[in-house]
């Protein structure tokens, strides 16, 4: 079995970003070992063309890995890493998408001189919209990082940080993020709903309203303040709700209390 890169597991997140990767063309899914215990899952990694493993240990005595991506729970992240330390302290670079699992963690289970990148992407990668945000310990070579970062872009848009302690703050917000967007729209809809509008029609204004915001907001160039204000008019109709969105600040205090809760929760799993 030979590999150049391995995938330690296959959920939601590690299968959207096969998808991107394969799809792409970047790396070939023969070239792609997925490491999943879970039978249904590993169907769908074959089904893509990959190679497939349930364990570890039926990963060859042999391979090489160029890149090893860790895409398990960070509750179990210590117990997965113990069976990959034969590839640490190498030319192997490992990637993390686990959440509040530090590079430490990594370097503590593997070596000390093991190549990490740490990344926290978001599930609309699955549809090539994610956000992935990146930091490389300083064994992580131009090469690896920049066939890493390829990979990523696949997915959506990468950044990078220099400093780990931000990832934290990362993960709180783009991590997050889309379950507050979510959770946004499920509240717009039920208040077009009490608006009097029917069920099908309140959903699909929502959906759209803010799906085409968004896009505005990415492609116009324009900050979203000043969009904002492009849309409200004086003593208009848009301005009476932002009265009350934005009086005392209601809703940037809300999210503020909000990502900071993830920010530290995130904190707590990676301790």
């Amino acid at each position: 079995m030979t590999a150049r890169l391995v995938l330690v597991g296959c959920g939601h997140m590690g299968r959207a970003m096969l998808s991107g990767w394969i799809d792409s063309g970047r790396i070939a899914a023969n070239e792609i070992v997925v490491v999943e215990p879970n039978g249904d899952l590993r169907g769908k990694a074959a089904a893509l063309g990959c190679k497939t493993a349930a364990g570890v240990e039926d990963l060859a005595s042999d391979i090489s890995p160029q890149i090893v991506v860790i895409a398990v729970k960070p509750q179990a992240i210590r117990e997965v890493l113990a069976g990959y330390a034969r590839f640490g302290n190498g030319a192997t670079t490992f990637v993390s998408i686990a959440a509040g699992t530090s590079v430490a963690t990594f370097e503590s289970i593997l070596g000390e001189n093991t190549p990490v990148i740490r990344c926290m992407p978001n599930i609309p990668a699955a549809i090539g919209k994610g956000m992935m945000v990146v930091f490389a310990n300083g064994h992580v070579g131009d090469k690896a990082q920049d066939f890493v970062s390829g990979l990523l872009a696949a997915s959506g848009k990468v950044a990078s940080v220099g400093d780990e302690k931000l990832m934290d703050a990362v993960t709180a917000v783009s991590g997050s993020g889309p379950g507050y967007v979510f959770h946004f729209i499920e509240a717009l809809t039920s208040a077009a709903r009490a608006a009097g509008l029917p069920d099908d029609t309140a959903a699909k204004l929502a959906v759209q309203t803010v799906y085409g915001a968004a896009v505005m907001a990415a492609e116009s160039g324009e900050e979203p303040g000043v969009l904002r204000q492009q849309v409200t008019s004086y003593k208009g109709t848009t301005a009476a709700a932002l009265d009350v969105l934005m009086g005392e600040e209601r809703l940037t205090r809300l999210l503020t209390e909000a990502v900071e809760a993830a920010r530290k929760r995130s904190v707590e799993l990676g301790s």
